[in-house]
């Protein structure tokens, strides 16, 4: 196991370089990334720290790697605020709009900060400098230098709405050496039973079925009358494509503008939501290349004359949903896995989606069996099927009621897993930080 890990730290320390380059490169598009940097490195200057001996409540630390995981994190939080009312939040990510979200879920006492690359001094200072009681991580984040010195400071490891696909319980198997460094006594909280086997057969200590926190996340009053303002001022049928992404030089934008149909494109307002923000520009520069105006969000609501518009916002797909008639998720045409669609259910949108479910398996499968989606097998079927609803709107609305039934019906994993926190760390809760640790 140490020759293991000394040899997966080596790989770490000749490949940091390049992270470090890839945080700068990123920064053009998103400044975040070039804050904080030392941070990375396990470099906390400025940043308080749990001090041995406090009165206050225990520090427990969440970690959400990007903006799904945050927005994810966020019933979990407010239900462990209940349970624990002197809780302190220690929250970590590692991409820029995940961090920009999870600011707006801090409250006095709390800290915020990126968390270190996987080596073992940062993260030996990380845990020794903010001596979490508990290391409650969101879905897939399992790093083996986290998860030893975990173990070496008694900080037991919660894996919280979990999952693991078929793809990557595989991918960690061509390593078991690894495996069993990084999955050796961690705890987790399944989204489905599948991902609590495939847990299991990695070796965590527990893994059980909880649900989906994804379903627990209510669309923001205010984000829905956002979309509902910009549907009466579009002045006719809205077709959302949403978190669409790329791959090896392919993006989803390409493959739907090849297969679009012209009378489709005269007939709604198409709108763009790409998933990434550092992808805006290009997505922008596609449509234009292609003879398509583009207007974009952050110039302003559509109007009856916007021939496209390109969602170049964060925090808004509440309102991008509540203004189509449907959408298509992405991340599905390409061979990525999905995209959640449990939002869009939540708002009342049906949704389409592509071939490529793994990372979303069990919930597209429930949406389907529900109504509440239909899946493509290419572009030209998800162009077809978005016209199908645009021609049939009792189908369409029928497909929207089944939506908010889906995703109301999934609720409650919250509390679940926050009674599972407690449950399973409840001495670690309960003990005083150890000023040696």
């Amino acid at each position: 196991m140490k020759l293991t890990l000394q040899v997966y730290g080596l790989l770490w320390r000749l490949a940091l370089p390049f992270a470090l380059l890839r945080l700068w490169w990123r920064g053009r598009a998103e400044p975040l990334y070039r804050r904080h940097w030392g941070e990375r490195l396990g470099w906390f200057s400025g940043v308080p720290s749990q001090e041995a001996g406090q009165d206050d409540g225990p520090s427990i630390w969440v970690h959400a790697v990007s903006l799904g995981e945050t927005r994810a994190a966020a019933p979990l939080i407010a239900a462990l605020r209940q349970k624990i009312p002197k809780m302190r939040l220690l929250l970590t990510h590692m991409t820029a709009t995940g961090r920009a979200a999870g600011a707006e879920l801090l409250q006095p006492g709390d800290v915020q900060v990126w968390l270190p690359y996987d080596l073992p001094g940062p993260m030996r200072h990380f845990l020794r400098r903010f001596q979490p009681r508990a290391a409650v991580l969101m879905e897939t984040e399992v790093w083996p230098n986290l998860a030893e010195q975990c173990r070496a400071a008694g900080v037991p490891v919660l894996l919280v709405n979990a999952r693991l696909s078929a793809r990557s319980a595989s991918r960690w198997q061509r390593w078991p050496a690894l495996a069993r460094v990084a999955w050796r006594g961690l705890f987790a909280a399944a989204q489905t039973p599948e991902d609590a086997q495939r847990i299991r057969a990695l070796g965590a200590a527990q893994a059980m079925s909880l649900g989906n926190l994804k379903f627990d996340m209510r669309p923001d009053p205010a984000l829905l009358q956002l979309g509902a303002e910009w549907k009466a001022a579009a002045a006719r049928p809205v077709l959302l494509l949403a978190s669409t992404r790329e791959q090896g030089g392919q993006s989803e934008e390409a493959l739907l503008l090849a297969a679009l149909p012209s009378a489709l494109a005269q007939r709604a307002l198409l709108v763009w939501a790409p998933r990434h923000p550092q992808r805006f520009d290009a997505v922008a520069q596609l449509l234009a290349g292609q003879g398509h105006a583009v207007q974009r969000r952050s110039m302003g609501a559509p109007t009856a004359e916007t021939a496209g518009w390109l969602g170049d916002s964060l925090g808004e797909m509440a309102a991008y949903y509540a203004m189509a008639d449907a959408a298509f998720i992405g991340g599905s045409l390409l061979p990525l896995g999905g995209q959640n669609l449990i939002e869009a259910c939540a708002c009342g949108c049906p949704v389409v989606l592509g071939p490529s479910q793994f990372n979303f398996a069990a919930a597209a499968q429930a949406a389907l069996d529900a109504g509440a989606a239909v899946q493509a097998v290419d572009a030209a079927q998800v162009w077809a099927a978005l016209q199908r609803w645009l021609d049939d709107p009792e189908a369409r609305q029928a497909a929207g009621q089944k939506a908010r039934a889906f995703a109301a019906a999934h609720q409650g994993a919250a509390q679940r897993q926050a009674d599972w926190i407690v449950e399973i760390a409840g001495e670690a809760l309960s003990q005083r930080p150890d000023a040696n640790q």
